[in-house]
């Protein structure tokens, strides 16, 4: 299933409302697959019939995504954890040297308890993942509690996390060949937020 929606996103001639649908589709698929890393424990419940073990969360995890593009990942998560505490960090890549630049936060109060789930759909130099953890970090955060989920990542932007952040985990439903003399992801998808968010 994710390919077949990846491929839907890369495709250039996806309509807004397709494009919308199968980046909302994978959203939720990653949501699915990141469930494992959210703490549960087991503990007993009465069905109307008699007594079951089953199991449930320990702890709300925090979802903060990386603004813009990060709101899309948003939605599927709250589904899944409508009590998570929410954050936001804004980034916006300079398009001349492509280094990220910082113009918002605004966090939750979290724990050490909390994982935290950084969303971002694009990973391309790895630059604003690793800004957005400094600034988890800089508020109390520990980088092994911070977990980033996203669509599509480059070689190149997973090398630089793994050498800035080595205690990130990371949950991406595609790595791409590589990047272009842009910064941009090969093959990819083009820029991601304007095709979502219809402001080409």
């Amino acid at each position: 299933m994710k390919k077949t929606l990846i491929t839907i996103l890369r495709n250039r001639n996806t309509s807004l409302e397709q494009y919308r649908q199968a980046a909302d589709q994978l959203a939720t698929v990653l949501a699915v697959e990141s469930d494992g890393l959210v703490p549960k424990a087991t503990f007993f419940v009465d069905t109307p019939i008699t007594r079951t073990q089953g199991e449930g969360y320990t702890q709300k995890p925090v979802l903060v995504p990386i603004l813009r593009s990060g709101l899309v990942l948003l939605p599927s998560f709250m589904r899944f954890h409508p009590g998570a505490g929410i954050g936001f960090i804004g980034t916006r890549r300079d398009e001349k040297t492509a280094i990220p630049q910082l113009y918002y936060t605004k966090l939750p109060p979290f724990s050490h308890d909390n994982p935290i789930l950084l969303l971002d759909p694009m990973i391309a130099t790895g630059g604003s993942a690793a800004l957005a953890v400094q600034i988890l970090k800089s508020a109390g955060a520990m980088e092994k509690q911070i977990t980033l989920i996203s669509f599509i990542a480059s070689p190149e932007g997973i090398a630089h996390l793994k050498k800035e952040c080595p205690e990130l985990r990371v949950v991406v439903a595609q790595v791409d060949e590589g990047l272009n003399d842009q910064k941009w992801i090969i093959p990819g998808l083009g820029d991601f937020g304007d095709r979502y968010f219809g402001t080409l």
